[in-house]
């Protein structure tokens, strides 16, 4: 018989204490235990620290990261640590997911049945309300969702870190999240950057709820203002992203971005011009966007 997978659960958190109480009450939970959960804390001032250090959880590994590394850099750097500590897997998610009892169980039972010849596990994610959450919904190609969750296992090229599992030898072949993009489209890259050498499943036995604060899809024509300006890292990450497709890359790329431009003209709301500057400015930006790829040591 071989032993157990030692499996370090990674949560990044920022200011969002009550979420990542549920998170990491759920984590507790487990059917299957993770060996270990760390929590890495993007420097919160809402009293997270000392929250956590409170809690009576005996798996439970703190990590302060000084200063807020947004959600990539909090991710690169817990895949890092968590990886060098030599757990054999790593179990990623945010502060606002909220794994069902056998989420980890029904990842490890994949782990099984596939030995090891993958690159990633995904998760099925859910709204609040039972429905599937749009943001969560994995590729089948860079450019299309997958069309549902029925069967064990389901083809997939692209996920979201919420709810993401690989072995830490997959961490040590493709290296780590590109810290440098900050928020969003880390996943997508680090996913895709996987998938392009090594096949990829999500597991819709494995469920978790992402109690996301603004649910829906990624859009500046679409999203609350209080988000506009945060959204110059999406269109220049994305650019990163989708330009190692080649040309078919490019015109996903430039499709988006001119419809994100004509649904912001549509949009009643104001601030028009501002917002479509944000858009082709973080589409320039994205195109002398050049960041590395580091390995673990």
């Amino acid at each position: 018989m071989s032993k157990p997978m030692r499996v370090a659960a990674v949560v990044v958190t920022y200011n969002r204490l009550p979420l990542l109480r549920q998170c990491l009450a759920a984590l507790a939970a487990q059917t299957v235990q993770p060996a270990a959960i760390w929590v890495i804390d993007n420097a919160s001032t809402d009293g997270t620290g000392q929250a956590v250090q409170q809690m009576q959880l005996p798996q439970l590994v703190y990590r302060n990261t000084g200063s807020n590394l947004g959600g990539a850099g909090g991710f690169t750097y817990g895949t890092r640590e968590a990886a060098r500590a030599g757990y054999d897997a790593l179990w990623l998610m945010d502060d606002d997911t909220i794994p069902e009892p056998q989420a980890l169980e029904a990842l490890l039972q994949m782990d099984e049945t596939l030995q090891g010849a993958y690159g990633w596990l995904s998760s099925r994610a859910l709204a609040p309300d039972g429905t599937d959450q749009p943001m969560n919904r994995q590729r089948k190609t860079p450019y299309r969702d997958i069309d549902g969750y029925e069967g064990e296992k389901i083809p997939s090229v692209m996920a979201s870190f919420v709810s993401l599992f690989l072995r830490t030898e997959v961490v040590q072949k493709f290296g780590l999240p590109i810290a440098e993009f900050f928020i969003w489209s880390d996943d997508w890259e680090y996913t895709r950057r996987i998938s392009r050498a090594m096949p990829c499943y999500v597991v819709p036995g494995s469920r978790v709820t992402h109690a996301m604060q603004n649910p829906g899809t990624v859009n500046i024509a679409t999203d609350v203002p209080s988000r506009w300006a945060r959204y110059r890292y999406f269109y220049r990450n994305d650019v990163v992203l989708y330009r190692k497709e080649g040309v078919l890359g490019w015109l996903w790329l430039l499709a988006k971005d001119v419809w994100h431009t004509v649904q912001v003209l549509r949009d009643p709301r104001g601030q028009r011009l501002s917002r479509i500057a944000i858009i082709w400015k973080g589409f320039a930006a994205g195109v002398r966007f050049a960041p590395a790829i580091s390995y673990l040591p």
